[in-house]
C-alpha cells in the first residue's frame, strides 16, 4: 500500500513539474515566431511520368548530372487528400548522388509552392519514415511490456516523463535563452529521481541509487566547466552550432556542451548506481550482520567488473554517434596533431572521458551510500539488560 501511495504521489508530482516547467520554459520564449513554418503534405507516388538528365559543369568534376523527375502522386493527408498531383523531384549528383530516385508505391513527403499567379507546383522534400519508426517503436513498447509487465509500465511512464522533461521543458528552456547550466542540473535531477523512484518504489536502494547517481553526474559537471576553460573551447563544434548562434545569440554555446556531457553520461551513470545498489541490497540481505566495511568492499568489487563495460560502451557511443565526422577529417587531415586538436574532437574526447570519470566517481560514491543505509547495526549493546539479585 505505501509503495502504491509513493507512486501515485511522485507520478502527480512528475506531472506538475511537467506543466509548471514547461510555462516557466516558454516565458517570454519568442524566439519561433518569426519563423516560417513550412507544411509538408503526406503521398504516394502512383507513376512515373518522366525522367530528364542534363550534364553539369562543376569546377574540374566530371560526369555530373542534374536529373529532374516528373511524377503523379496521390494525396494521403491534408485538405486535398485523395487527390492525384503532378510533382518533381531534383537530383543533382554533386550535391546529394545518393538519394533515391522515386518510384512507383514509395510514400513520400510534399512541399506545395503557390507562385504570384496562384500556379501550384509539388516538389519532392523527403521519403515518409514516419511509419516504420512507428512500427518499431510499438515493438520496443511491446518488448518492455513482455520481459517487464509491471515493472515494464513502470518503464514506460519513466520513459514518458524522461522524454516529456526534455522536450517540453529542457528544450524551450534553452531556446528562451535562460540559464543552462541551472536547467541541465534539474534536469538531471528530475530524470533521476522520477526514475528511479517511479521503477523500484522508495527503499534505501533507491536512495543509494538516487545520491550516487547525483554525485557522479555533479563530477562530471564540474570537470567539464574546468575543461571548457582549460582547453579554450568556444562551442562553435559545427555548423549547427552557428546555426543555433544566429537564431538566438543569448544562447551559451559553452553551456551546451555542458548540458551534451551529463545528459549523454546519465544514463550510464543511472545505470552503474541502481547495479551497485541492487546488488550490495541483495548481498546485505542475504548475509548475516554485514558491517560498512565488508559491504562497501563488496561495492567496489562490483564497480571493478562493470566498470570496463560501461565505459566501453560509453565511449563507443560518443565515438559511433560521430563516426562520420572523425572518417571525413582523418582522410582529409594529413596530420594527427591537428586532427586531435579540432575542437569538434576535442569535445567528443572531453564527452567520452568526462563521461567515464562521472561512471567511475559513481561506483565509490554509490558503495559508500549504500554502505551506510545497509550495514547491519548491533542494537543487542543499546538493551538494558537487568541483573537481579541472586536469591538464596
Amino acid at each position: 500500500m505505501k509503495e502504491k501511495v509513493v507512486f501515485v504521489v511522485v507520478f502527480i508530482l512528475s506531472i506538475i513539474y511537467i506543466l509548471i516547467g514547461n510555462r516557466i520554459a516558454t516565458k517570454n520564449n519568442a524566439i519561433l515566431d518569426d519563423v516560417t513554418k513550412l507544411d509538408y503534405t503526406r503521398a504516394e507516388v502512383t507513376r512515373i511520368l518522366e525522367r530528364k538528365e542534363t550534364p553539369v559543369q562543376v569546377g574540374d568534376l566530371e560526369d555530373q548530372y542534374n536529373t529532374d523527375i516528373t511524377f503523379e502522386a496521390q494525396l494521403t493527408s491534408g485538405e486535398h487528400k485523395d487527390d492525384l498531383v503532378r510533382g518533381t523531384q531534383n537530383i543533382s549528383t554533386y550535391i546529394s548522388g545518393t538519394i533515391k530516385e522515386v518510384e512507383p508505391g514509395d510514400k513520400i513527403l510534399l512541399y506545395n509552392e503557390v507562385s504570384y499567379e496562384g500556379e501550384s507546383k509539388w516538389y519532392f522534400m523527403e521519403y515518409s519514415r514516419t511509419s516504420a519508426i512507428i512500427w518499431l517503436t510499438i515493438l520496443f513498447l511491446a518488448l518492455i511490456l513482455l520481459f517487464g509487465r509491471t515493472k515494464g509500465i513502470k518503464t514506460l511512464i519513466s520513459l514518458t516523463f524522461t522524454v516529456l522533461s526534455i522536450f517540453i521543458v529542457f528544450i524551450p528552456a534553452i531556446l528562451g535563452g535562460q540559464n543552462i547550466y541551472a536547467w541541465t542540473i534539474v534536469t538531471c535531477a528530475f530524470i533521476t529521481f522520477s526514475t528511479v523512484i517511479l521503477v523500484y518504489g522508495c527503499s534505501k536502494k533507491t536512495l543509494a541509487t538516487a545520491f550516487g547517481c547525483i554525485g557522479g553526474v555533479l563530477v562530471a559537471g564540474l570537470l567539464t566547466l574546468i575543461m571548457n576553460s582549460v582547453l579554450n573551447l568556444t562551442g562553435f563544434v559545427d555548423e549547427n552550432a552557428i546555426y543555433l548562434e544566429q537564431l538566438n545569440s543569448a544562447i551559451d554555446l559553452k553551456a551546451i556542451i555542458f548540458a551534451g556531457i551529463l545528459i549523454g553520461a546519465l544514463g550510464a551513470i543511472m545505470d552503474v548506481s541502481i547495479d551497485i545498489a541492487s546488488s550490495l541490497n541483495e548481498v546485505s540481505t542475504k548475509a548475516e550482520k554485514l558491517g560498512f566495511k565488508d559491504i562497501m568492499k563488496s561495492g567496489l568489487n562490483i564497480g571493478k567488473d562493470i566498470m570496463g563495460t560501461m565505459t566501453n560502451t560509453l565511449i563507443l557511443a560518443y565515438i559511433g554517434s560521430s563516426l562520420s565526422t572523425v572518417l571525413l577529417l582523418t582522410a582529409s587531415s594529413h596530420s594527427i596533431s591537428y586532427l586531435f586538436n579540432l575542437e569538434m574532437i576535442v569535445v567528443e574526447i572531453l564527452q567520452a572521458i568526462v563521461g567515464s570519470i562521472g561512471i567511475l566517481t559513481t561506483i565509490p560514491l554509490t558503495s559508500l551510500i549504500a554502505a551506510s543505509l545497509y550495514k547491519y547495526v548491533d542494537t543487542s549493546k543499546y538493551v538494558y539488560k537487568y541483573k537481579g539479585r541472586n536469591r538464596e
